[in-house]
């Protein structure tokens, strides 16, 4: 059985388990998806306060435990300057995952199993080893989304839907749901904080570069 708590960037993890395609989906956003839970649980435990739209580290804090957040707070606490919340949610997004996993995996909430494909490209075969708990974690954040009583919502499902829909996690947040439950999804994000509009901003950003990337010509 797995282990418990998790941290807000491990849940969102979990979430984006999809599991009608049996696989995790969403990978090309979960860096940014987790650097930017990451910074939300600090926000929320007051290791990082929001000065004019920038992130700044509490003086004499604790290090957690979790690698992630201790990490994203040693950046921003050593960082030479105040820098904004979409700054510290790209900065080395592709380093969250590793991280994440490895801790999920040592806490027995997933299984990974390395494998090769065509025999040369080293690749991880990655799932749950407990779907029912990962159903639970997906029930509470559609409650959280759908349900009639937004004042008793976690702070930790608020937190997940509001990021979860900011990156577009289709396993939390639906193209429907984005639509007919945007009030709830509102307020949800301004309970949370700046981090989720700084993601939005990331997420696109990565989009448009994508786009740029994959339409530029070929010509010289």
């Amino acid at each position: 059985m797995p282990t418990t708590p998790i941290s807000l960037p491990e849940r969102l993890y979990l979430l984006s388990w999809d599991p009608h395609r049996k696989r995790f989906t969403g990978s090309g956003e979960r860096g940014l998806l987790l650097r930017a839970a990451a910074l939300t649980e600090l926000l929320a435990a007051g290791a990082l306060r929001d000065e004019d739209g920038k992130a700044v580290a509490a003086p004499h804090v604790r290090a957690p435990q979790d690698p992630l957040l201790a990490l994203v707070l040693e950046e921003v606490a050593t960082s030479g300057r105040p820098r904004t919340w979409q700054h510290w949610v790209r900065h080395r997004a592709r380093h969250a995952r590793g991280l994440v996993r490895d801790r999920l995996a040592a806490a027995r909430w997933i299984r990974v199993q390395p494998r090769r494909v065509l025999g040369i490209f080293p690749v991880d075969d990655v799932t749950p080893r407990d779907t029912r708990a990962v159903r639970r974690l997906a029930d509470s954040a559609r409650s959280a989304l759908h349900g009639v009583r937004p004042e008793g919502i976690s702070d930790a499902d608020a937190a997940a839907v509001a990021l979860a829909a900011a990156a577009r996690l289709r396993t939390v947040v639906s193209r429907a749901d984005g639509k007919q439950r945007k009030d709830r999804i509102e307020a949800l994000t301004a309970r949370t904080g700046p981090v989720p509009k700084a993601l939005r901003k990331a997420v696109d950003s990565q989009h448009a570069a994508t786009v740029a990337t994959s339409s530029g010509g070929g010509g010289g």
